[in-house]
């Protein structure tokens, strides 16, 4: 898919959601638990255009945040980068895929609620085997993956998809695309190991969901895109599936690897004046991948039952926590964002063969 270029606007959260306790095929759903709930006294609010968002503020100490302060910095920081204007060769593509399955759920989320287990609702967990509330950049990076690359065991989750009181998870690889989301592809660096934040929010309204910079199609089935409810049209076909993608903002301000809100030190392009070029703003000025999910729930035909764990279907968010090996991270990003190519999980680019691939057989560095 090309990059979109779009005029980016602030992410407006407003509301709480409250679930009840269920039980759920062994998964247990906190009552009343949210990402942001509305009683924190914490909450680190900032305003865009009159509108207020708030999140809860990390507030515990953990090993990678021993003050618990909720800003973990980056060590050693990127200073001295100025938002690229250029221009590079036109290139439609520059991305590549992870290709990741699901590996377990919990009501657990170490970036919102780090060491307090069962804080949370439900996750839906990816990548990394051990994620849990206890997870560090330490922990992640001796973990296992159900990433296709071992050098990828970031931590990726969402909230659990039900049906009724039935858990529908995703089968398989699922894809996440690692592309450029500013013109110049070529000023694209890697994530430093351990950054983590929030995409989107569980309190955002349906307005909010659909105008959030993030949105690409909604939530699709069959000949239905465009959805901010699951849609009605969703014929009992087989292989027909609930989908959805979603973009990450992908500029960062260099100094911290998380803030208390889980997003103010990252921000999505903004278009550059008279252009259509899309280009990181001043105050987050880095430029690293744009992180899209690309993911596939295997339910269709009647979905009056369907919900989200964090609420309706608009409460829809996701998490990533960085531990990508360092090296095999950049190789990718060099060959194929950098590159201008189109790259499966190997660096492959099956219309340029002629630039080969990063990964050997296995998803390894040869």
């Amino acid at each position: 898919m090309a990059r979109r270029s779009k005029l980016v606007s602030g992410l407006l959260i407003s509301g709480a959601l409250v679930l009840s306790t269920l039980g759920v095929g062994g998964i247990a759903l906190s009552a009343g638990a949210t990402e942001a709930p509305a009683s924190q006294s914490s909450a680190s609010t900032s305003s865009h255009q009159g509108h207020t968002m708030a999140m809860p503020a990390s507030t515990r100490a953990s090993a990678d945040d021993p003050d618990g302060d909720g800003y973990i910095p980056a060590n050693p920081p990127v200073t001295g980068v100025e938002p690229s204007t250029k221009e590079p060769p036109h290139a439609y593509f520059h991305e590549f895929q992870a290709h990741c399955s699901v590996t377990h759920t919990k009501p657990d989320d170490p970036i919102v609620y780090p060491g307090q287990p069962g804080k949370s609702h439900d996750h839906t967990f990816m990548g990394n085997t051990t994620t849990d509330a206890n997870s560090t950049t330490a922990s992640l990076d001796s973990g296992g993956t159900k990433c296709l690359a071992p050098g990828d065991k970031s931590g990726y989750w969402m909230p659990t998809m039900l049906n009724g009181d039935k858990p529908v998870l995703p089968v398989g690889d699922q894809t996440i695309y690692y592309k450029a989301g500013v013109t110049d592809y070529t000023s694209v660096r890697p994530f430093p190991k351990g950054l983590r934040f929030v995409v989107g929010s569980p309190m955002q309204t349906a307005e909010e969901f659909r105008n959030h910079p993030g949105f690409v199609e909604g939530w699709e089935c069959g000949t239905s895109y465009f959805n901010v409810n699951f849609p009605t049209d969703c014929p009992t076909t087989q292989d027909t599936q609930v989908n959805i993608r979603f973009q990450a903002p992908s500029c960062w301000d260099g100094k911290y690897l998380d803030t208390p809100d889980h997003k103010s030190h990252m921000a999505y392009p903004v278009v550059k004046n008279g252009t259509n070029d899309n280009v990181c703003p001043a105050d987050h000025p880095v430029a690293l991948p744009m992180i899209e999910f690309k993911m596939a729930f295997p339910v269709n035909g009647d979905l009056s039952k369907l919900r989200l764990s964090s609420g309706p279907s608009y409460s829809w968010h996701y998490d990533f926590f960085n531990a990508w090996d360092d090296r095999t991270l950049k190789a990718m990003v060099d060959h194929c964002v950098v590159g201008g190519l189109q790259c499966d999980p190997r660096g492959y680019d099956q219309n340029h063969p002629e630039a080969g691939a990063v990964l050997d057989a296995n998803y390894e560095l040869p």
